[in-house]
């Protein structure tokens, strides 16, 4: 795409004008935005970006000619598998998700448009559900967070939980192809390689050159930083320590993405790749 054929418009995406504006002459719009920060203090932080967001472009579905929208939400609205069974998109949310303002801000504006794609059946959205997502430019960091945690520390101590862990770039892929593939109204899970959390930082020590030694961390150690996280957030002190937010990091997060293999031709990358994307990318900005 040239740079003539590319139009910024700047402009606050909880106003309805704006998206209206933006979205006026285009044939589909991919909404990738989101409040992922997990330190916030109430419901109500989430939902202009996750819930409120997806209530406007159901209403753009509805009330304009744009009637292709691709969504990325997250695997955390739908309930994780086992190793054996894991989960497809079928799945309602589980516990500790299902207590997580993150994940139930998510999941409403997942609703907002399933309502708008039952009632537009002539519509195309759909809704992608990745995995945790590594790679290249994240300039926050968000994801990158969790990389940065364990890069080259002699000692590296992790919860006893576990990720379906995805390039990116791949999800990017995945979008695109939704926008003429997929059902209207369908979730697609887009996942890779299941890890446990000191597998996942193996890993890295192993793509990035360096020795590390893993310690997992014990429950009722993780269990207990919670509660002091609990403690912190009731005198309104922001942190991402709770305890739903540490009992997501207790479990393995196990998904199929046959679906999406089969219906969009998705196909996952190894993580190693992703990995080493991430941290080309990282240490390109230093210079």
């Amino acid at each position: 795409m040239s740079s003539s054929s590319l139009a910024v418009v700047e402009g606050s995406l909880s106003d309805m004008v704006t998206l209206r504006d933006a979205a006026r002459d285009c044939d589909a719009v991919i909404n990738c935005a989101g409040t992922t920060d997990m330190s916030l203090l109430s419901f109500e932080d989430y939902l202009p970006m996750n819930a409120e967001l997806c209530r406007y472009l159901a209403v753009l579905v509805e009330t304009t000619d744009t009637k292709t929208v691709v969504h990325v939400s997250t695997t955390n609205t739908i309930g994780y598998g086992t190793k054996g069974h894991p989960a497809d998109e079928n799945e309602p949310m589980r516990e500790p998700f299902a207590s997580s303002m993150y994940a139930l801000s998510k999941r409403e504006g997942e609703q907002y448009l399933e309502t708008a794609a039952a009632n537009n059946p002539d519509a195309h959205v759909v809704i992608l559900n990745p995995g945790f997502m590594v790679g290249p430019w994240d300039s926050k960091p968000s994801s990158g967070r969790l990389l940065l945690a364990g890069y080259r520390k002699p000692l590296m101590a992790a919860p006893p939980g576990g990720k379906s862990f995805v390039d990116v770039r791949d999800v990017a892929d995945a979008a695109i192809s939704a926008l003429t593939k997929g059902r209207n109204g369908e979730r697609y899970l887009i996942t890779g390689e299941e890890l446990s959390l000191k597998d996942f930082y193996r890993r890295q020590a192993s793509v990035c050159g360096y020795r590390q030694l893993y310690l997992v961390l014990p429950s009722f150690l993780v269990a207990a930083a919670g509660v002091i996280g609990d403690l912190l957030r009731s005198l309104h002190v922001r942190t991402q320590l709770s305890s739903c937010n540490v009992r997501q990091l207790s479990v393995m997060e196990f998904y199929t993405s046959r679906k999406a293999t089969v219906e969009l031709g998705f196909s996952p990358s190894p993580i190693d790749v992703a990995i080493k994307g991430f941290f080309d990318w990282h240490n390109s900005q230093k210079t």
